[in-house]
């Protein structure tokens, strides 16, 4: 096909070519149950009703989504480019306080205090916003800042780390320290957001109830958006010659080097490009659930976000949407259940999947499609 054709070609049609029929018929399926479904369930169903979708059911789903674009995110750079980062959760929880900032501006004088300063200023003595704090009652500079900032911090740590040729285990530890240098940081009442509380108590959002089931239908929409648009671009760059040349560094990076190839530009993309994906997932975040704060920095949440990778099958794009999918929806079921048994079944879970199931839950799929063929 040239180009003149292509750029002629229905944006439908070509997506649906580059996932292959079966996949564009999932992304069609679960389009619809994201835009129509779920919407028609939960506000036009009575509650008393069996088919109604109540309020939890789409806060949790909608979180799970998230949780599944930041496991996309670390597929990308671990994957595909063999980079394994135990500090994502440090671009998640930017984006969500980048947009947090936004949600406590807006709460306005509703407050406790009745002030135009968030509650945890009047409650320190602050008498004015920090600098850092100016613009923030803008939803597009919540926006740029959610982009910009996760982005700016992710390029510069990459490109000196990338330069110096960290790797392998050290990598994995210094992005470690990182978020734990982060999180001590985020947890300082005079750092200006909030301490060991962060935000929380949001009331709206764009002028509209933050709780009101259509605002939470609308984040929860934007939440599945996200994730598709992120999942057919990620297959479409992977399927390129930028994915191709990505592979190709993390099984022989040297080789790659030789033949010509800066491999430091191409990992600084995809590192830079996955943290800021995080913290899509995290501004997204945060209006559904209510809160954030310097807790979801912890080096043990991101190392949870590299267990869902590993559960779901990295380097498949849908594996680890499938893996976030399946440890969140275990934990919501053990931390209400059995909560003093979440971590050994966590711990039990990676253990198995590392010895048995190396390639996941998509590689044992495929594995039995063989079997069956034969």
């Amino acid at each position: 096909m040239t180009t003149a054709t292509l750029s002629h070609t229905p944006l439908v049609f070509r997506i649906s070519q580059a996932l292959g029929r079966r996949g564009g018929i999932a992304l069609g399926i679960a389009a619809f149950a994201a835009f129509v479904l779920v919407p028609l369930l939960h506000l036009a169903v009575p509650e008393s009703s069996v088919f109604h979708l109540s309020d939890y059911f789409v806060t949790l789903v909608g979180k799970i989504l998230c949780y599944a674009l930041v496991a996309v995110a670390v597929d990308l750079i671990w994957g595909f480019a063999g980079i394994l980062s135990l500090g994502h959760g440090l671009f998640f929880a930017l984006g969500g306080y980048a947009f947090g900032m936004y949600l406590m501006r807006g709460i306005g004088r509703d407050g406790s205090y009745h002030s135009d300063l968030p509650d945890f200023m009047v409650f320190l003595d602050w008498k004015e916003l920090p600098w850092f704090w100016q613009g923030s009652d803008s939803i597009l500079w919540a926006v740029v800042m959610v982009l910009v900032v996760p982005a700016l911090i992710a390029f510069i740590f990459g490109y000196f780390a990338f330069r110096s040729r960290i790797k392998g285990v050290y990598f994995s530890i210094i992005t470690q320290a990182l978020t734990y240098a982060a999180m001590l940081l985020f947890f300082r009442n005079e750092t200006g957001f909030g301490g060991n509380n962060g935000f929380t108590d949001f009331k709206r959002i764009l002028g509209y109830s933050i709780t009101a089931p259509e605002t939470r239908v609308m984040l929860f929409a934007l939440s599945a958006l996200a994730l598709m648009l992120t999942l057919v671009g990620a297959n479409y760059l992977m399927k390129s010659k930028f994915g191709r040349v990505l592979a190709a560094i993390r099984d022989a990076e040297s080789r790659v080097m030789f033949l010509g190839y800066n491999t430091l530009w191409y990992k600084l993309f995809v590192w830079t490009l996955s943290a800021m994906l995080c913290a899509i997932a995290g501004a997204l975040y945060v209006p559904q659930v209510g809160i954030i704060n310097p807790s979801e920095m912890s080096p043990a949440n991101s190392i949870e976000i590299a267990i869902w990778v590993a559960v779901g099958g990295r380097g498949t794009l849908i594996g680890p949407v499938i893996g976030a999918g399946i440890v969140n929806l275990a934990k919501s079921w053990f931390t209400v259940s059995f909560p003093q048994y979440w971590l050994f079944f966590l711990g039990t879970l990676f253990i198995v999947i590392t010895l048995y199931l190396p390639n996941g839950v998509v590689g044992l799929w495929n594995s039995l499609r063989a079997r069956m063929k034969v």
